[in-house]
């Protein structure tokens, strides 16, 4: 397993998981099947119907590498790692869900991650959970300045024709769910459901601390605590962090080739 979950409940404020990573090389190697492009790969994996070997080229070796690897500035290349870090745990939480397959570009201005609920018994979806995703060493700043903002533009009314888009694409091949309905559904505000995903030190590793750095949420988005989900990666020395995991994950596109070849 490359991240283990663990539930938790923070009163009526929100709810989520708090993640740990038992294995480094495992995370390692899922990172460079998505960097190679190969997320369906992954998805598999996650979901448990089979591990096949997949073929890996040199020139998707070199474009992948060129993902993981930073420039003079690391903070783009964690942010789409932890980007990916967050799509896993988000199969690894719901194996069967209809979740949008991580970003391949540094930066990208569209939603960070979504993920589509689906009531198994009508085949009606009854929220979009649209997702930011922060791998930061100030997470309360972070959250309170940027996410809160984010969130409260959404809960507006803004990018609704991104989230129409984006919807419409996840639903393409999804015979059963009628799409036009799903967007008619969501396009009401609650039917817009949040998730965090954030780093964090020692400060807000516990109860207390979760409190503390997702204070306000519930008047950001107001209604049932469903709608507001947050996960927390506590990690130590992050930069240091995810530049052995980067190194790791390059390693393992190089044994990828190798293999196939």
């Amino acid at each position: 397993m490359s991240i283990a979950l663990t539930p938790y409940l923070s009163g009526s404020l929100c709810h989520g998981h708090t993640w740990v990573v038992p294995d480094l090389v495992d995370l390692a190697d899922q990172l460079a099947s998505v960097a190679l492009g190969q997320s369906f790969h992954v998805e598999r994996i996650l979901a448990g119907t089979g591990i096949r070997p997949v073929a890996t080229s040199t020139n998707a070796a070199k474009s992948g590498i060129q993902l993981l690897t930073a420039d003079t500035d690391p903070w783009h290349r964690d942010g789409w790692m932890f980007q990916v870090m967050s799509w896993i745990a988000a199969h690894a939480a719901a194996p069967a869900g209809l979740i949008r397959g991580p970003q391949m570009i540094h930066a990208d201005k569209g939603f960070d991650g979504l993920k589509l609920e689906v009531d198994q018994s009508s085949g009606i979806v009854t929220a979009a959970v649209i997702f930011e995703d922060k791998a930061t060493e100030n997470p309360r700043s972070t959250i309170r300045d940027e996410v809160w903002a984010t969130f409260e533009s959404l809960e507006g009314g803004a990018q609704e024709n991104v989230l129409t888009a984006e919807v419409a694409t996840l639903l393409a091949n999804q015979k059963k769910i009628d799409a036009d309905l799903a967007i008619q559904n969501i396009i009401w505000k609650t039917a817009r459901h949040y998730r965090i995903a954030v780093t964090v030190s020692d400060t807000h590793a516990s109860e207390e601390g979760r409190a503390k750095l997702f204070k306000g949420y519930d008047t950001i988005a107001k209604g049932q605590i469903q709608r507001r989900r947050a996960e927390t990666f506590h990690v130590k020395e992050l930069r240091k962090w995810m530049q052995a995991l980067a190194d790791t994950a390059i390693d393992r596109i190089h044994a990828k080739v190798t293999v196939s070849v």
